[in-house]
């Protein structure tokens, strides 16, 4: 990592809200100052393909908004199995991996027609080739708080909390705020909220 750039990818399948956090993420630096890049790139994104976003946060100057393969300094993952595709592409052994561990099964696999490996072996996988791995049970913790597709909150903020970002968590909280309002934002906020004790609890 150069000083003073974080370089961090968001991946998952559509329909996960990999869009909506990477803007969270970027939102959050522009508010305190930061240069913040989003290079996005899509599967068959309506049909459950893979998507990734590229956030690139520095502190003194723009930079490009793709990050070149093995300089990912950490990695968000919505779905196991994307974010193993992703590690071997863009991880390095100091890279951090923050992951939820639910499976978003491929047509392939509904048919039978190929095996979704045990998640197990892909998180341990992912921890013999970086440094640091948490698993954020995201989409079981967004359903206890009564939405589901909020799983993506969660994540946000268990990376807001992980200490791995140059960012508060009272800063994503205030951009929360910018983007919701009434009942949407009290489920968000407290989707977050749950996200950074998640994180918390996992590295106790």
């Amino acid at each position: 990592m150069e000083a003073g750039l974080t370089n961090i990818i968001i991946t998952g399948v559509g329909g996960q809200g990999n869009i909506l956090a990477s803007h969270l993420l970027a939102g959050a630096a522009i508010s305190e100052g930061w240069f913040a890049s989003i290079g996005e790139t899509y599967g068959a994104s309506q049909r459950g393909g893979s998507v990734m976003s590229h956030v690139r946060l520095s502190r003194e100057y723009q930079v490009g908004p793709l990050i070149p393969a093995g300089e990912a300094d950490i990695v968000v993952g919505f779905e196991p199995v994307e974010t193993l595709r992703v590690l071997l592409d863009y991880a390095n052994p100091g890279s951090k991996v923050i992951v939820n561990p639910r499976p978003t099964y491929p047509i392939g696999v509904s048919a039978g027609e190929v095996k979704y490996p045990p998640v197990e072996e892909i998180i341990k996988t992912m921890k013999e080739n970086v440094k640091k791995v948490s698993v954020i049970h995201a989409t079981d913790i967004a359903r206890d708080c009564g939405v589901a597709i909020a799983q993506n909150v969660v994540m946000v903020g268990a990376l807001a909390g992980s200490e791995y970002i140059p960012l508060t968590v009272k800063i994503f909280e205030k951009v929360l705020e910018e983007n919701f309002s009434g009942e949407q934002l009290d489920l968000n906020l407290n989707a977050f909220r749950r996200g950074v004790e998640g994180i918390q609890e996992a590295h106790a």
